[in-house]
């Protein structure tokens, strides 16, 4: 199989270590107060006011600034902070890109966020989705005097990170600003950050979350996030809970899959010297092969990451990572890519050898996986008003209520891998409207979809109004890599609709 490349992770600035977020097993709530133990463990950084502390999930990145020498309980917003994203990685400014967060005059508890337009340049204020930010005024565990904290929980969508990266270890760029009016004092987190994106300081999010040792299989405890405990061992499709980081339904594997181990049967392996493993795949029908991939994984040194590969030796064998190191990816058995494999069952079977033997076997496990990375068909059969096809760029006019158009649309998965289809329409100045929708049910099985279903099942569908429209169809999978779904097909067909 063709070796996997990662992304490069750089230290933005010589000397200048990076921020490296644990992971919070319970989300944080920004109102809680900061010494309520939520906060234990977090990673920290230093700065010259206090300390950075920061954690995050698979949803948030959880940032505290503990400004220790922000001793004065001024009212309102006269005390303030920036908080800046180098959201494309890019470490340059992007224009309509790049978020800096910032308070509403007057009120210390409303986050405001904002796109750079250039160096120290910003759009005006709009309020985020999901992004909070409390203020507090009291000791941390950095210090027992109080002072001013600023507590965030950062939508990670927001500021374009996810921990489902297959092939990288999350990360961002960040700085900020605190401003303090007793004292007096303004604090650049690198120094005029916000005119330069190379000063920008790294953040790596942590991808480790601590899945319930009672799930985990006994040798492979998990594919990406999903305990091999759930995977039906008769389909090799997954079904999580509802709660859980990484939640799928009857759902197939695809992309580019992480094999890890059970921490704690690793351990136990190499303790007894017996670090040597294979790995064997079996199409649907067929027999066991040795699966031979290259990879790197991400080795924690102290002061930052850095890339380490690993491969099968010439006779096919791998040698296992040692546990007890800090890696990007713990307990990482293999990572290997599947889009070269047709859709089926598979069985993937991995067995570590007594000490250098290669007969006497110390632990196996075999799984099963239902490997799908063909996405659903997504087509717009027909447009039609009244008994006429209307064709693509057509100019058409509706005549009053009930007239209007019908549609035929196909959203068919043959795998019976389908997750969700969506049928809308887009106009205007950034307009939408719906025109059908439907998502999966654990009702349905393998859920294949339609083709050439009628939309509306009857009567017409109207335009809000005259003007250029795309009906867009799209159709997502129900294919996991073990962080997120992945796959999906999209088309649209643009005509003109005019009310008459």
């Amino acid at each position: 199989m063709a070796k996997l490349r990662n992304l490069s992770i750089t230290t933005p600035l010589l000397f200048a270590f990076p921020l490296k977020s644990e992971w919070a097993t319970t989300p944080i709530d920004p109102a809680a107060p900061v010494n309520s133990g939520a906060w234990e463990n977090a990673g920290k950084l230093k700065f010259s006011r206090g300390y950075i502390l920061a954690k995050n999930d698979a949803k948030f990145l959880y940032l505290a600034l503990d400004v220790l020498e922000d001793t004065g309980n001024d009212p309102s917003t006269n005390d303030y902070f920036w908080l800046s994203f180098d959201s494309n990685r890019d470490r340059a400014i992007t224009a309509n890109v790049d978020i800096n967060y910032g308070l509403y005059p007057g009120n210390p508890n409303k986050l405001g966020l904002q796109k750079y337009l250039g160096p120290a340049r910003w759009t005006g204020l709009s309020i985020p989705p999901l992004s909070e930010v409390v203020q507090e005024f009291g000791p941390s565990p950095n210090s027992d005097t109080s002072h001013r904290i600023w507590k965030f929980k950062i939508e990670l969508k927001e500021i374009n990170v996810a921990i489902s990266w297959p092939l990288s270890t999350p990360y961002t760029y960040f700085g900020f600003r605190v401003k303090s009016s007793s004292p007096g004092f303004t604090t650049d987190f690198p120094g005029s950050f916000y005119k330069d994106f190379t000063k920008l300081r790294q953040l790596i999010l942590s991808r480790k979350p601590s899945i319930p040792s009672s799930t985990l299989g006994p040798l492979v405890g998990s594919v990406g996030l999903i305990p091999t405990t759930k995977i039906n061992s008769s389909t090799g499709r997954a079904t999580t809970d509802a709660g859980y980081y990484v939640h799928v339904e009857n759902a197939a594997f695809g992309g580019t899959l992480n094999l890890i181990g059970n921490r704690t049967k690793l351990q136990q392996l190499w303790a007894a010297g017996n670090r040597k493993y294979k790995v064997e795949i079996a199409a649907p029908g067929g027999s066991f092969t040795k699966l031979i991939s290259n990879w790197s994984n991400y080795r924690w040194t102290g002061s930052t990451y850095a890339l380490e590969s690993f491969a099968a030796s010439y006779y096919g064998y791998y040698q296992m990572a040692n546990p007890g190191v800090d890696y990007s990816i713990d307990d990482l058995l293999i990572q290997f890519p599947t889009t070269a494999l047709l859709p089926g069952l598979y069985r993937i079977k991995v067995t570590f050898f007594v000490g250098s033997s290669t007969s006497n076997v110390a632990a196996t496990q075999e799984l099963r996986l239902y490997i799908d990375n063909q996405v659903p068909s997504a087509i717009i059969e027909s447009v039609r008003h009244g008994s006429s096809e209307v064709s693509a760029c057509a100019i058409e006019t509706i005549g009053p209520s009930p007239d209007g158009v019908n549609f035929r649309i196909t959203a068919h998965d043959p795998e019976g891998n389908l997750r969700a289809v969506s049928f809308r329409a887009t106009y205007g100045a950034g307009l939408a409207t719906s025109i059908y929708s439907e998502n999966y049910s654990p009702s349905s099985g393998n859920w294949q979809g339609f083709t050439n279903k009628l939309i509306p099942a009857s009567g017409n569908w109207r335009p809000p109004q005259s003007c250029a429209y795309s009906f867009v169809l799209t159709a997502w999978a129900r294919t996991t890599n073990g962080y997120s779904y992945i796959g999906h097909n999209s088309t649209h067909r643009n005509l003109t609709l005019l009310l008459s």
